[in-house]
């Protein structure tokens, strides 16, 4: 199969499954496996094509941003809040994230531990789904501090590639008594340092490596998985309002079981 073709394929998985609590990285890591790719040489592709998605975010809540941005910057209380909780959140994984980033990178390899991890992440959701008790707290900025500092240690269970920065995000917060849909946003605008930062230090890490046909490909694969996280977004908020995460938790033992026999096999 074509270099390109993969970059594409890559970034149709990577939009698919960034912000569902299914584990982009984990699809990732068996999309490689499956399709006989070198997981070794689309390791840090994977990583780079994230700001496409991210990038998604942006455009859809282009107003609350543009709000919150300005807003910090006139001192308003909400947009402080916002800002505020965002970045306790994001401390954690920050302060992991480099403590162990070069046994992250091997577990990345790793396609058992991704179905292990899906397994458990999907029995994990529906027990939270079944007694987690949360209240509407009117928006990210409402979270209280506690909740964010909380819901930044859980993120850092997604460094295991199978986890689901986004499923253990939204499900711990509610877990901390955070209504669905702030949950969710909350999960959203969160990737948005957290892949950030992941990407950059990646890239840094490795910029002797990357050629400009790899530049080509990551952006080819980043404007692929923009494409359809855009889509995916606006349908995962009307998915969850309605059914809730337990088609996902489902979605995910299937999935980690198959994974599991299909690897058993080979």
């Amino acid at each position: 199969m074509g270099i390109w073709l993969t970059a594409i394929i890559l970034g149709i998985v990577e939009g698919l499954t960034e912000f569902l609590p299914v584990s982009s990285t984990g699809h990732l890591i068996l999309a490689t496996e499956l399709l006989g790719y070198d997981a070794a040489r689309w390791a840090i592709f994977n990583i780079a094509i994230q700001p496409g998605a991210i990038l998604a975010i942006v455009v859809l809540y282009r107003k609350l941003f543009w709000d919150m941005f300005t807003g910090f910057f006139r001192r308003d209380p909400v947009a402080i809040a916002f800002v505020r909780n965002l970045l306790l959140a994001f401390f954690p994984a920050v302060i992991l994230g480099l403590a162990f980033g070069d046994y992250i990178e091997v577990m990345l390899e790793n396609a058992v531990i991704v179905a292990w991890a899906l397994i458990i992440g999907g029995f994990a959701i529906l027990l939270v789904e079944r007694f987690a008790k949360t209240t509407d707290v009117g928006g990210v900025a409402n979270v209280s501090v506690r909740q964010s500092i909380l819901v930044g240690l859980v993120q850092c269970l997604a460094m295991i590639p199978g986890v689901s920065r986004s499923g253990a995000t939204i499900l711990g917060a509610m877990s901390f008594g955070v209504d669905r849909k702030t949950a969710a946003e909350f999960s959203f605008f969160l990737a948005l340092p957290t892949l950030t930062g992941a990407t950059v230090l990646q890239l840094f890490k490795h910029r002797d490596a990357i050629t400009s046909n790899d530049l080509g490909l990551i952006a080819v694969g980043s404007l692929v998985s923009f494409v359809v996280a855009w889509a995916v977004i606006k349908a995962f908020l009307a998915i969850v309002t309605r059914y809730g995460f337990a088609p996902f938790a489902w979605y995910r033992i299937i999935a980690g079981v198959a994974a599991l026999i299909w690897l058993g096999m080979r």
